[in-house]
């Protein structure tokens, strides 16, 4: 399955399938093939499962709670922390043509927050029903 699709394809010229690490270079990719591409990767090899947004020119990769990885066509980029001391969010990215370095990326930031929230204090049941 092609997940990619060149800048050729509005012509009809024929597109070479994609590798698996990503698209080559000169070749166009819309936000939501990138995002697809991504899950596929975090699923494949670092089983972890994710849903794709698409929509208003970007998508988007729900990983895990504080985890959303934002998708353009030339790269993705995610939230690390809170400076406090700028009062304001600092983020990695990764480009799109590298889809399983970006992946290996997200991964390790998934295994931080899964870590931490297993440190956190369990919430209290209320008594009512979810």
């Amino acid at each position: 399955m092609e997940h990619f699709r060149s800048a050729h394809a509005e012509t009809g010229t024929p597109t070479m399938p994609v590798s698996p690490a990503g698209p080559r270079r000169g070749q166009v990719v819309t936000p939501l093939e990138s995002a697809e591409r991504l899950r596929d990767v975090l699923r494949a090899a670092h089983e972890i499962e994710a849903d794709v947004h698409n929509g208003y020119g970007l998508a988007l990769v729900s990983v895990w709670v504080g985890l959303v990885v934002w998708c353009d066509p030339n790269r993705f980029w995610w939230r690390l922390y809170w400076n406090a001391w700028q009062r304001r969010p600092v983020y990695a990215h990764h480009p799109v043509t590298d889809v399983t370095r970006a992946a290996r990326r997200i991964a390790l930031r998934y295994a931080d927050l899964r870590q931490a929230q297993a440190l956190c204090d369990p919430v209290e049941r209320t008594g009512v029903a979810p």
